[in-house]
């Protein structure tokens, strides 16, 4: 559907991209994964069209349709969120219209025998098919279904642009993306802007497009569970394999042991050539079997061990000085902004040492609660902050507070006081800042790099309560597990509104819902949390269910679905292993053939016709080991295949 041949993308003399390839093909779920600043954004930038490359090129088809959501975006309209995501069907609306004047213009004609007339009621009827085709009849029921998805009320449909925040204006270009339904949708990380409840309604409508996706995502889990296949950039290349981004880890762990044992048995194998060489040079004898052996060098392709990018910031947090054993203690609470009541008599109490989640949708209290706990914001009722607590803080747009003007360097001495200064620059180094990287200004950095720089200000001074409000975006996935490792080394109380819940899984242990304006508190980890929630909402459903059996419309219909569910299971296994059939048929073939070249060359030693066998001996072992490797693929997609079905109740008859 869309080609990318040899794409080269260069910055003065540093190719960040480097003669890559790869096709994306229809239907494909593929999750662009590699560290910060390894060039993700651009090559999306790239296939949308907005960005040249220096080499190489971008084949879209003509009916080809693109869709691109980027990171960040600077948006300015006056109208309200229902009219601006409306604009998702500017072709609709105008046909609407076109109807709209059509009609009009019939009720006031009396011609009615005139061509003029005639030609008329023909566009009239021309019009209202393509409105029909084009889904004119529920496009409004699509967009609400979508804005409620990502999280909108009805209430918030007639609000004004204006007064919304960054993070839903994104929303609402998220929504008129997805209403646009292009034939490739590229988006650079959507879960920064969602919550865990939008995040999951994204993964359900994006593993159900018709189309192809593409994204950038730092969140294991909406990896997991929206794609097919990873492609991760790594020192300018592309890697690329048909699995989401937990099996990809593990394949190229094997990929790389695989590489480095391949190219150990060549070494080993040219060294004993050259030996050979080098020992019957001058011997007229072997004359023809030492040539052999030269050119046999000279034809041979060398194995490469792909490199790794081990870069990583190193983190550590200061030893927590004790506090007392309540931290924070609520008794309720209240937060209004004017008539907008945030926050309604909330309670809760955090001892020392947890570490505790804040979840819920977007504008449900979470920032709110966390910056009256560090007394940015007033409030009413009562809160206790315990003895000795000393609190650091993160906060949600930590990039939008430093000083652009200032540079790395600044940034921290003009906050770090006592003997901390002297190790300024180790820290900046441990946070991949090294060398001339220090005098960088705030203002070019990437929004990792932000965020990573936010994070060794935490570290200038020992901290007993850490709140982190949304840590993790814009932080590549080893800067995070690195960040969690630290964290749960800490030894202080821990507070972390985040909607990432592999990054809350395992880190937390009590978990605290905000929703309509009040705190419901949770015991256990984050998808104790989720289960328990899922739960509730299936007793909900059942019960709707229930009614709906009543009918029998429900019973049939379900029938009819899991009858469809096994056709398409048993069509596909079958492909599958057919597909694993014929490549062991094919190692069959070879290994023959092998055995065959064997027998044929301990009966005829004759150098001349050795020659020529020898040379279709390496070529088929060469080809051997690439049919294993395919061999060993189908076998696994077969095995998850049956997996997965096993899970969702579907099983070979």
């Amino acid at each position: 559907m869309v080609s990318v041949q040899n794409l080269t993308v260069s910055f003065g003399s540093f190719d960040l991209l480097d003669d890559i390839s790869f096709l994306v093909n229809e239907q494909d779920r593929i999750g662009l994964t590699g560290k910060n600043g390894a060039g993700k954004t651009t090559l999306l930038k790239v296939i949308s069209g907005g960005l040249s490359p220096s080499k190489g090129r971008v084949d879209r088809p003509k009916e080809v349709t693109i869709g691109y959501l980027p990171q960040q975006m600077s948006v300015s309209d006056s109208t309200t969120v229902l009219n601006e995501t409306l604009s998702a069907f500017s072709e609709l609306l105008a046909l609407s219209e076109e109807i709209e004047r059509c009609t009009t213009e019939i009720a006031t004609r009396e011609d009615f025998h005139s061509q003029d007339y005639l030609d008329l009621c023909d566009r009239l009827t021309e019009t209202e098919e393509k409105y029909r085709i084009l889904g004119g009849g529920n496009y409004m029921a699509e967009t609400e279904q979508t804005l409620a998805g990502l999280g909108f009320e009805r209430k918030d449909y007639n609000r004004a642009t204006r007064e919304l925040s960054g993070g839903w204006r994104m929303r609402i270009e998220l929504a008129k993306l997805i209403l646009k339904r292009p034939s490739l949708i590229l988006l650079d990380e959507p879960t920064n802007h969602l919550d865990i409840e939008s995040i999951q309604w994204l993964e359900t409508f994006l593993s159900g497009y018709p189309g192809a996706v593409m994204l950038v995502s730092h969140d294991r889990a909406f990896l997991d569970n929206v794609t097919n296949r990873t492609i991760e950039i790594s020192l300018g290349k592309v890697y690329d394999y048909r699995v989401p981004w937990s099996e990809y880890v593990a394949l190229r762990e094997e990929r790389r042991t695989q590489q480095i044992a391949s190219y150990r048995n060549q070494q080993k194998m040219i060294e004993d050539t050259e030996r050979f060489i080098e020992r019957f040079r001058y011997k007229a004898t072997k004359a023809v079997q030492v040539q052999s052996k030269i050119k046999q060098l000279d034809k041979i392709e060398r194995i490469e061990v792909d490199e790794e990018d081990n870069s990583a910031i190193k983190l550590r947090f200061p030893p927590a000085p004790r506090s007392g054993t309540v931290v924070v203690e609520a008794r309720s609470l209240s937060k209004s902004f004017g008539i907008h009541h945030v926050l309604n008599k909330v309670s809760l109490v955090i001892t020392r040492g947890e570490k505790v989640a804040f979840v819920g949708r977007n504008g449900e209290g979470k920032t709110t609660f966390s910056r009256v706990i560090i007394g940015e914001l007033g409030f009413e009722g009562s809160l206790k902050i315990g003895h000795n607590v000393r609190i650091g803080y993160f906060a949600q747009n930590q990039d939008e507070l430093l000083d652009e003007n200032l540079t790395v360097l600044e940034t921290i001495d003009n906050v770090a006081k006592g003997d901390i200064r002297t190790k300024i620059r180790d820290m900046l180094g441990a946070f991949l800042f090294g060398g001339e990287d220090v005098d960088k200004k705030v203002k070019v950095l990437s929004g990792g790099e932000r965020s990573r720089l936010a994070l060794v200000k935490l570290l200038l001074e020992p901290f007993n309560l850490l709140v982190l409000d949304e840590p993790t975006n814009h932080l590549d996935m080893r800067s995070k597990d690195i960040l969690k490792q630290a964290l749960l080394s800490y030894d202080g109380t821990l507070i972390v509104v985040s909607h990432d819940r592999d990054f809350l899984d395992g880190l937390v242990a009590k978990v605290f819902e905000f929703r309509h304006n009040r705190i419901k508190e949770h015991l256990g980890g984050i998808y104790d949390f989720l289960r328990n929630k899922k739960i509730a909402n299936l007793k909900e459903i059942e019960r709707k269910d229930r009614a709906l059996s009543a009918t029998g419309k429900e019973d049939a219909s379900s029938s009819k679905m899991k009858y469809l569910e096994k056709k398409e299971y048993d069509r596909n296994l079958r492909k599958l292993r057919k597909r694993l059939e014929d490549s062991e048929k094919r190692i069959g073939e070879m290994e023959d053939e092998l055995s065959e070249i064997d027998r044929k060359l301990m009966n005829n030693p004759d150098p001349a016709f050795s020659e020529t066998l020898y040379k279709r001996y390496e070529e088929l072992k060469g080809d051997l080991d690439s049919e294993m490797n395919n061999w060993t693929d189908y076998s696994h997609e077969v095995e998850e295949f049956e997996k997965k079905a096993d899970a969702n109740g579907i099983s070979e008859a």
